[in-house]
């Protein structure tokens, strides 16, 4: 069998409209785009999901697009592991969490959650803590203490 030879099968190869023919052709004058308008001109491409200037049903639709509580809260997020860098016994607030280096700025308010280990006690303070935190520090003979944060400013 030579592949020069091989050919589809009669009837399964449609062959394509050719527009602009006559009007005995039935697809002549306006070849089948109907009158004037955007879309009679050449180039023209309609944006997938465009509804003629309505509004989109997937922008109607939040479920379909995702959503973004405005009310959401962003917090800087603290391992107990970068606690072990403040000695033994000393009070880790905020702002010494800033000067050392572990929280960019106070613009949002800290978290310390659970991931590592610590090993001695340390008097933390911060504005969240998650509860494994909690019991890991209060394990290790260490004291919780929540503080509130300064109104956001953006």
């Amino acid at each position: 069998m030579r592949q020069d030879k091989l050919f589809p099968a009669p009837g399964s190869k449609k062959s394509r409209k050719r527009v602009g023919r006559g009007d005995g052709s039935g697809h002549g004058t306006y070849s089948g785009r109907g009158c004037k308008g955007q879309k009679s001109r050449s180039g023209f491409r309609m944006k997938r999901g465009f509804e003629g200037g309505q509004l989109p049903l997937i922008r109607r639709l939040p479920r379909k697009r995702g959503f973004v509580n405005i009310f959401r809260t962003e917090y800087s997020i603290v391992n107990i592991d970068k606690l072990n860098m403040f000695e033994a016994g000393s009070e880790v607030t905020p702002e010494r969490l800033v000067a050392a280096g572990v929280v960019k700025s106070l613009r949002h308010p800290i978290k310390i959650l659970a991931e590592g280990d610590i090993n001695y006690p340390l008097l933390v303070k911060a504005n969240r803590f998650s509860a494994a935190a909690k019991a890991k520090i209060e394990a290790a003979g260490g004291t919780v203490e929540q503080v509130g944060h300064a109104a956001k400013t953006s």
